[in-house]
């Protein structure tokens, strides 16, 4: 059986991007943090399971919460970067995303005391426009991202991209890894989890992975957040209906289908299922 790789984005329910014009940067240290609480309890089904996953963390978080990121690396799983405070690629500079990869990068081999070598860009934001974001990982001594998402979404996607992974033109020493989707009738379909996960039906989810594994013969890369799983989090107002429904859709259903996810796949962390590869 194909090994697929397990991804968790460790952010806190106020730090999405859909909530970026609705709660400010400056009110994050003032809101209720529930992000320890869920990564614990995800640290406790992946042990039970006996599983190991990739966590991409924000710098944020890490600085605050450095036991939490401590338990997660001394539970076997790797440590990968997630940026520094979610500000999408699409929003900075070249310097200042050399710069909040490389402060997120040396803050979290700091806490976690172990080489950090994966990336993932808040919200899926290195597209065709900013490809120059590769070669920025790759100087900042990253050796893979999984920052490209091969579909086409209003706020993210590089529909043309590959589906599976590749070394950029631009950037040959690095190893682009992108979420899993699945090709069928000409266009490519989210497969990969997130908000799609939560919406489609979980004998759907489950085709499209088992269709990767078989059909494509490729490990698939999967991911959700550990807000996904807390339904009780603090409910925002004054969202508009698509951010509503896109956050909150399912969230009481979520650690169920996870669990389901765990018994139908095997799963590893993105570094020994992709990396040992071109080792």
């Amino acid at each position: 059986m194909i090994r697929n790789a397990l991804t968790i984005d460790v952010e806190d329910y106020f730090q999405v991007s859909a909530f970026a014009q609705y709660i400010p940067r400056s009110s994050w240290d003032n809101l209720p943090c529930r992000v320890e609480r869920n990564i614990d309890r995800i640290l406790m089904v992946l042990d039970e399971h006996k599983i190991k996953a990739t966590f991409f963390t924000l710098g944020w978080i890490a600085e605050r919460y450095p036991s939490m990121v401590k338990r997660i690396v001394e539970n076997g799983h790797e440590l990968a970067s997630h940026g520094y405070a979610h500000h999408r690629v699409t929003e900075l500079s070249r310097k200042q995303f050399y710069d909040d990869i490389t402060r997120s990068k040396a803050l979290l081999e700091d806490i976690g005391n172990q080489s950090v070598w994966g990336y993932r860009a808040p919200s899926f934001s290195i597209r065709g426009d900013n490809l120059w974001a590769l070669e920025c990982l790759e100087e900042a001594g990253y050796r893979y991202s999984s920052s490209v998402y091969p579909v086409k979404h209003d706020h993210y996607g590089m529909p043309d991209a590959p589906r599976f992974a590749f070394n950029p033109e631009n950037a040959p020493g690095l190893l682009e890894l992108p979420v899993t989707t699945v090709r069928l009738f000409g266009r490519n379909f989210p497969a990969g989890g997130g908000g799609y996960f939560r919406l489609f039906p979980y004998a759907i989810s489950r085709w499209f992975l088992q269709r990767v594994n078989m059909i494509d013969l490729q490990p698939a890369i999967f991911y959700f957040h550990p807000w996904e799983i807390d339904p009780d989090q603090p409910r925002q107002t004054g969202i508009n209906f698509k951010t509503h429904f896109r956050h909150y859709l399912n969230l009481g259903r979520m650690e169920k289908r996870l669990n389901a996810l765990t018994q139908h796949f095997e799963w590893g962390r993105m570094d020994q299922i992709f990396l040992q590869r071109t080792m």
